[in-house]
């Protein structure tokens, strides 16, 4: 399940309430029994900077419970892209890309059937990001995926739950694309004026003559020229953020300048907001 927000939102909040760590305000929430809940964002403090790979995930033993699946603690993390000889090297020495994707390896082998990950592709290189992929589409049990990237929720996610203002939330079928073909035939739904059907056993009330559907309000000046300019703004912050991909890809900014690194993944998950803000305005103009 992907949740779809703006910053403050309440996105976190509304995952505590889901998973009972906070207590709703009215109403009730019913969980389910023998909830194993893993979560991502809590254990990007968990690295201990001299513990081995090895050490860090299967701490005391050379072999390691995956599912019903036992493996050697090497061989899970070649899953990873770890190679053999990299397994005693001490935390310290990966970059920043290697560490979230050792924390990946830490998550996906704790015995959780509920995972929960707030921003996971922060900070990923290509390779880490299409394994990750890999994972949550394999995985078993339920996720809680909160992310601005679109194409990730949209390639993982088969639920969204989206903010609609005012403390709203909904859930839709699908990923973003559908969570946005689906809204926008509930606006238009509602702006037909359509009423419910009759129950059978009921008969309709009359009612007066319905009065003509009013037109398409036509654009204003302003809007038609914001209209025209959004599919340049959209393809302008594409190209910028595949331009940061790529050289997040290469992997050298993390050991050469962290500090651009991390310019650069702040960037990247602006720039996810401002598409999202983008084609959101594109459709709503488009409907007037």
């Amino acid at each position: 399940m992907g949740l779809i927000g703006p910053n403050g939102a309440g996105k976190t909040t509304l995952l505590k309430l889901i998973l009972g760590e906070l207590e709703p305000d009215k109403g009730r929430v019913r969980l389910g029994s023998n909830l194993q809940v893993a979560y991502f964002d809590q254990m990007r403090t968990a690295l201990d900077p001299d513990a081995t790979l090895e050490d860090f995930i299967s701490p005391g033993s050379e072999w390691i419970e995956i599912g019903k699946q036992r493996k050697h603690v090497k061989s899970y993390l070649g899953d990873f892209l770890f190679s053999p000889a990299r397994s005693g090297s001490p935390v310290r020495s990966l970059s920043g890309g290697e560490r979230n994707r050792l924390l990946l390896a830490r998550l996906f082998a704790r015995p959780a059937n509920v995972l929960v990950l707030d921003e996971p592709t922060n900070d990923l290189d290509i390779d880490t990001l299409e394994l990750l992929e890999e994972l949550l589409q394999d995985y078993e049990g339920t996720v809680f995926l909160v992310s601005h990237d679109r194409a990730f929720l949209d390639n993982v996610v088969t639920s969204t739950i989206a903010f609609e203002g005012d403390g709203r939330w909904r859930e839709y079928e699908g990923g973003v694309q559908d969570w946005l073909a689906q809204s926008r035939r509930s606006r238009e739904f509602a702006q037909a004026g359509a009423a419910p059907a009759a129950s059978p056993r009921e008969k309709p009330a009359p009612t007066a003559p319905a009065p003509a559907a009013a037109g398409k309000r036509k654009l204003g000046y302003k809007e038609q020229r914001e209209l025209e300019s959004l599919p340049g703004l959209i393809e302008s912050l594409e190209q910028e953020q595949k331009a940061i991909q790529a050289e997040l890809a290469r992997g050298k900014v993390y050991s050469e300048d962290p500090g651009r690194a991390q310019q650069l993944a702040v960037r990247s998950e602006q720039i996810e907001e401002q598409l999202m803000s983008a084609l959101e305005r594109w459709e709503a103009l488009g409907q007037l």
